[in-house]
C-alpha cells in the first residue's frame, strides 16, 4: 500500500490522473491520510489538512495497529506537504511541495 500525507481529495485524483498518463492505476494501491483521517462526506475539507499532523496521527496510530496485527506487511509512506511561507505566498511566489518517502516492511 502507497500512503501519502496530506493529498486529500483533491490531490489525490490528480495524482490518479497522472499516474495513469503513464499507463500506471494508482488508485488500487494508494491511500491518503488527508482523506482518511475526515469524514468526507460530512466535513467541508477538500484538500484535507495539515500533512505533518495527519501523517503523524495515523502512522503512530492506525497503520502501526494494522501493521502489528499483520494486515499490512509492506507500505510506502509518502509524507507530503507544502512549505508554506506567508511572506512567498504576499509576493506571489508559487509554494514548493516536499516528500519523503519511507518504506517499512515487517
Amino acid at each position: 500500500m502507497i500512503y501519502t500525507g496530506d493529498l486529500g481529495t483533491v490531490g489525490s485524483q490528480l495524482l490518479y490522473e497522472l499516474c495513469e498518463r503513464r499507463g500506471v492505476r494508482l488508485s488500487d494501491y494508494h491511500n491518503d491520510f488527508g482523506k482518511m483521517i475526515y469524514d468526507i462526506e460530512k466535513q467541508d475539507v477538500h484538500a484535507g489538512a495539515s500533512g505533518c499532523g495527519c501523517s503523524a496521527s495515523m502512522m503512530s496510530s492506525y497503520i502501526m495497529d494494522e501493521m502489528q496485527k499483520g494486515n499490512q506487511k509492506n507500505i510506502l509512506y509518502c509524507a507530503t506537504g507544502a512549505l508554506l511561507s506567508p511572506t512567498s505566498v504576499l509576493q506571489g511566489e508559487t509554494i514548493p511541495g516536499i516528500c519523503h518517502l519511507v518504506n517499512i516492511k515487517c
